[in-house]
């Protein structure tokens, strides 16, 4: 029912002249160029809305996530080794929040390759609106904003974690650089493991709270990350 109120709501003549002037389209589950790295799971949402272009199936993608209120070292990390996998001509993914996500973006955009974010709002909104910059950005370097609902979709709780899915879905590999003990991040963890994914993370120190849940992942198995390299 879901599906075919969204259906109708593409075919509308209004709508999709609302779509073009804002530069969005979307594309369809089953559809030739929705993303093959997120087709085979049965989560996959229904329609992907976006504005700029979507990851190249041919590079290497990987996500990059963490704490929202991350430290000195967290940012310094994300932004280093997301230049230098951009550079290596990695697609770099990440739900553009703030923290984390925010300084993989901004570090991807020093490198060559085209980066992406996966909103939990409409396509058409920046959340958060003061990283409207990095949003602009992305499209301006060939990249891509990314969402499961449509324009005009304001954020709420719950679509944050159910955006996770799509995160993990599109990357070949998770990389998380700080996160706390049963933080935000562990549903994106989660939902990775389900697909079959690698997950790595970014060792911190052993008393910082910012690291409690990463630290816990590479106990658990995670691949240690320390540069783009690895």
């Amino acid at each position: 029912e879901w599906v075919d109120e969204m259906l109708n709501l593409i075919n509308q003549k209004e709508y999709k002249q609302k779509m073009e002037e804002a530069g969005v389209k979307v594309v369809i589950k089953g559809a030739p160029d929705y993303p093959k790295n997120l087709m085979q799971y049965k989560e996959a949402p229904e329609f992907l809305f976006y504005r700029g272009n979507l990851p190249d199936p041919k590079k290497a993608t990987v996500a990059i996530i963490g704490s929202r209120g991350c430290s000195s070292y967290g940012r310094k990390m994300s932004k280093e080794i997301a230049r230098d996998l951009s550079k290596s001509g990695v697609q770099v993914i990440s739900g553009l929040a703030r923290g984390i996500d925010s300084y993989a973006s901004l570090g991807a955009l020093e490198g060559d390759t085209p980066t992406f974010a996966v909103l939990g709002t409409g396509v058409d909104l920046c959340y958060p609106p003061e990283n409207l910059d990095i949003y602009q950005d992305i499209l301006k370097k060939g990249g891509g904003i990314i969402s499961e609902y449509p324009m005009g979709e304001a954020a709420v709780p719950w679509h944050f974690p159910s955006r996770n899915r799509i995160i993990s879905g599109l990357a070949n590999k998770l990389l998380v650089i700080e996160a706390r003990h049963k933080s935000g991040t562990a549903t994106t963890v989660e939902w990775a493991i389900e697909q079959g994914k690698d997950v790595c993370a970014v060792p911190g120190r052993a008393c910082d709270k910012l690291s409690e849940g990463t630290n816990e992942l590479l106990k658990t198995g995670a691949q240690i990350v320390t540069s783009a390299k690895d």
